[in-house]
Formats: structure tokens, sequence, C-alpha cells
């Protein structure tokens, strides 16, 4: 796995405790930071950041495109990897689209249900379609 593929997991990791623990990411990825073990990844934070300070934007999206699923209805690590991934794939320029909606896929095919890939890529894909029309 690449180094950015770590990061994404354990960004996933820290978004999905924070939400199981009803805390606000930022402070579950400032004890992980102060801990450091394992060290966090600066992908990761950035990351974590990124979901924690557009959390309503993308929650709105995904609400709005995710037919037939409301963000309650689905299971925790899919909102998660959601999450990550539609900021990471809005916000975060430098990684070409492809490679996010695929590393996202890949996460959701080890860590979720058997329909939860084919779900996060067609959301992903969605929001890659819709990127220059979407108010960011």
């Amino acid at each position: 796995m690449s180094a950015r593929g770590k990061a994404r997991r354990r960004a996933l990791d820290i978004l999905f405790e924070a939400e199981l623990r009803d805390e606000p990411a930022a402070k579950v990825l400032a004890e992980r930071v102060e801990r450091a073990e394992p060290p966090v990844n600066e992908y990761t934070s950035a990351l974590v950041e990124g979901v924690d300070r557009h959390r309503p934007r993308i929650d709105e999206l995904i609400s709005t495109y995710s037919e037939g699923w409301t963000l309650d209805r689905m299971p925790a690590v899919d909102r998660n990897l959601l999450r990550a991934g539609t900021y990471e794939l809005l916000w975060v320029p430098d990684v070409p689209e492809a490679v996010v909606i695929s590393e996202w896929v890949h996460l959701a095919s080890e860590l979720s249900t058997d329909e939860s890939p084919q779900f996060v890529n067609g959301l992903l894909a969605r929001f890659k379609q819709l990127k220059p029309s979407l108010a960011l």
C-alpha cells in the first residue's frame, strides 16, 4: 500500500472513531498526533482536517445525491469513506480524480459490505461529473 493509501486508511480510522465517540474529528486527530503511536502522516492530518472543516457541505452533497439512502441509514464506515473521498475529490486538486475514486473504492471493498464499493464508486463518480457545477 502506498504512503497516501496508508494515510487515507488512517484518516478513515480517525473519522470513524470520532463518529463513534461523538467527538469532533479534530479532537481525535490531536490525540493521535500527541500519542504518535503510530505517527500520524501529514496527509492523514490534511484529510481529517479538511473533512472536519467542510463536513456540513460534504454531508449535504452526500445526502442530496445518494438516492434512496440517508446518512443515518448508511453504515458508519461508508459514511466516513464518502466524507473523506468527497473531500479529497472536491478540495484536493493535486490528486488525480481517478486515483481518489479508486483508492476509496478499494478501502470500501476491504472494510465494508459487498455492496459498498459499487455505492462509493457511483457517488464519487457522480461528484466528479458534477464538480464543475458544484458551489464549493
